[in-house]
């Protein structure tokens, strides 16, 4: 399985970046597709995850509480393509973006007084670059 993510970039806070996911091989829609963030010193964290198209049910998708209202997460199946849209960026945003997939379905969450906790997937390529400057 290989992964790749894109469009990180430099931006002052306040921007908007969108990462891209693709990969070789793989129907992105028949999976869970999570995003996940590792800043220098710190653990990796998921940001975002959408569930794979089943083609029963309402692809639902979850957001960490720091994503929330400013992070979007969406397929484009055409081009075989996860997206995240990043608003309102900020400097703690600052860290290298992977997309990850466990070749599951749902990306079932964890849910710890209403947030939700994403668990880090087995599969991942290479990240991409964000740095947000104040």
């Amino acid at each position: 399985v290989q992964l790749q993510a894109s469009g990180g970039g430099s931006v002052q806070a306040g921007g908007s970046l969108r990462l891209s996911c693709t990969a070789s091989g793989l129907t992105l829609d028949n999976y869970a597709i999570g995003w996940f963030r590792q800043a220098p010193g710190k653990e990796r964290e998921g940001v975002s995850c959408i569930n794979g198209n089943d083609g029963i049910n309402d692809v639902l998708a979850y957001y960490v509480d720091s994503a929330k209202g400013r992070f979007t997460i969406s397929r484009d199946n055409a081009k075989n393509t996860v997206y995240l849209q990043m608003n309102s960026l900020n400097p703690e945003d600052t860290a290298v973006y992977y997309c990850e997939t466990d070749l599951d379905g749902y990306c079932a969450p964890s849910v710890y007084s209403g947030s939700y906790y994403l668990h880090a997937m087995r599969y991942k390529g290479e990240g991409t670059q964000v740095t947000v400057s104040s």
